[in-house]
């Protein structure tokens, strides 16, 4: 469903107004804002660093793209789980060089790309892997949400604000935030999660749950506090298979925006470029202590929403990302945001990705009447949601991890009724549905 160059403003030129630009720019950066400072704060990274590295990692995807796509990175749900135990496990520096090393998956996978074409990927990955590994995703982050949402952390060891105060707040902001999502019009349907927050937060004023001593005492300008990574195999073996569902989720992103603009990414700069610089930038974060980047639906919303096709608006996003994450302040601020406050979003969001899931399935037009479908979507949901875990001792594999591997196998084992297609149709129709349904 590509749309027609002829409809095209003039903004796909890059010709208009330096003004409008910089104002479009933050624009972006306020649509992405939202899902780009939750993901480290539920991860106990800075927010300020987030901030930092989202910017570096659009700058650099900007460069080795050429420009030529209307997108910006920020932080990827995908690794919320695999950070949490990772960190537990094996400290945040380790952790940090794991996802350094998920990064070089990216750029491997870009460079196979080059050399096999784009339906490589949709053999290794058809929706009856990708599908079920999204649900995994989402509904394996189901507890933490609900924990949160209840005035508990997020696995549930201790209790953080009463069970009253905290369902109140964790409602109203979930209540919010699906009312915005549902019945809101414009650029303001966009922004569910910022407004879930902005009243939650107010919520939680009321019950006394937000301490802003430490605010005060933080400077107003700073420098991110910017950790550096360390290597460690068992962290490395555990985060490297947790890249394949953000690498599927980057090829339907491509395809939306290019359904969008009207323009065909995959060929021009090339699905090889896009993916390449997606892994750069998750690489880059990596070395500053930042979450991994991956490409945001939200601003596709936008882009769609507002027809501004000019990919100078997210390099201005990405220089205002930046120039946030030293206001020291602010960051500070991000991180008195209670945890009811930030269950009751997740409630709607980690089932959100789960939706996704069923959706990439159903558009896809995976059978579950073929043994062999079923087979791989049960296993698959089993391991993911049971907590599966192979491996002793230094290394195990479990979640997102273990999952991908085994729905990636079975699907290269097991015999199919008739030869995987040699291109992304499918995908393609499965955002072209999306994109649809967002109008």
């Amino acid at each position: 469903m590509n749309h027609s160059t002829n409809s095209q403003p003039a903004d796909l030129t890059g010709n208009e107004p330096m003004w409008r630009t910089v104002l479009a720019g933050s624009q972006m950066l306020f649509v992405a804002f939202g899902a780009l400072v939750l993901m480290p704060l539920l991860t106990g990274m800075d927010p300020s660093v987030a901030l930092f590295t989202a910017g570096l990692g659009t700058l650099i995807f900007q460069f080795i793209t050429k420009r030529q796509v209307p997108v910006f990175l920020a932080s990827s749900f995908v690794f919320i789980a695999p950070i949490i135990y990772s960190t537990q496990t094996w400290g945040m520096p380790a952790t940090m060089g794991a996802l350094f090393c998920a990064g070089l998956v990216y750029m491997s996978l870009a460079v196979i790309v080059k050399f096999r074409g784009a339906g490589f990927l949709h053999r290794l990955l058809p929706p009856v892997v990708v599908g079920p590994v999204i649900m995994v995703i989402g509904l394996g982050l189901a507890p933490i949400a609900v924990n949160m949402a209840m005035g508990k952390a997020g696995d549930g060891s201790i209790e953080l604000f009463p069970y009253v105060d905290a369902m109140i707040v964790s409602m109203s902001a979930l209540l919010t935030t699906l009312l915005v999502a549902t019945l809101g019009h414009g650029i303001f349907r966009l922004l569910p999660i910022m407004a879930g927050v902005v009243v939650g937060y107010i919520m939680a004023n009321f019950f006394g749950m937000v301490d802003y001593q430490v605010v005060n005492d933080a400077a107003f300008i700073a420098v991110p506090a910017f950790t550096l990574p360390e290597f460690h195999w068992q962290a490395i073996l555990f985060m490297i298979p947790v890249a394949i569902a953000p690498a599927i989720e980057h090829v339907g992103d491509v395809l939306a925006i290019g359904s969008v603009t009207g323009k065909d990414y995959i060929k021009k700069p090339g699905l090889h470029r896009t993916l390449f610089g997606d892994g750069v930038a998750t690489s880059a974060a990596a070395l500053f202590g930042g979450p991994p980047n991956t490409t945001y639906s939200e601003v596709t919303g936008a882009v769609m929403l507002t027809r501004s096709f000019n990919p100078m608006i997210m390099v201005w996003a990405a220089v205002f990302a930046i120039l946030l994450a030293f206001v020291a302040k602010f960051g500070v601020l991000l991180q008195t945001i209670p945890a009811p406050v930030m269950g009751g979003i997740l409630i709607l969001l980690f089932g959100s990705i789960a939706a996704v899931g069923l959706n990439t399935l159903i558009k896809a037009k995976v059978d579950m009447a073929q043994q062999r479908n079923l087979v791989i979507v049960a296993t698959t949901l089993v391991f993911g949601i049971g907590g599966m875990s192979v491996g002793s001792g230094g290394f195990s594999m479990q979640g997102v991890s273990l999952c991908g591997i085994v729905a990636i196998v079975l699907n290269l084992v097991l015999p199919m009724h008739k030869a995987s297609s040699d291109d992304l149709h499918e995908e393609q129709k499965v955002v072209d549905d999306l994109i649809d349904h967002a109008k």
